[in-house]
């Protein structure tokens, strides 16, 4: 016979393992939260991502050119 203790071990087993499973076989694509936060949030990241990988590009033009082009490139710059 189980004691008042056990059965609460039990009981809290049972839920845990019944969480774990409803986590692991939600289906793809539901959430908890409001999808529009979450979507404004993938946009803003996206486009952010999107604006360093030109600046990185950038970056390694300037690098990877010679000496003397990017002196060039500054005196350009300047003159605007």
């Amino acid at each position: 016979m189980l004691t008042v203790f056990e059965f609460i071990i039990v009981i809290v087993a049972i839920s845990v393992l019944g969480g774990v499973l409803r986590a692991k076989y939600r289906a793809p694509g539901t959430t908890n939260g409001p999808d529009t936060a979450n979507a404004v949030d993938a946009q803003r990241l996206r486009d952010e991502v999107k604006t360093l990988k030109e600046r990185i590009a950038v970056l390694e033009r300037i690098a990877t050119d010679k000496e003397s082009s990017l002196d060039r490139e500054i005196e350009r710059l300047r003159d605007r």
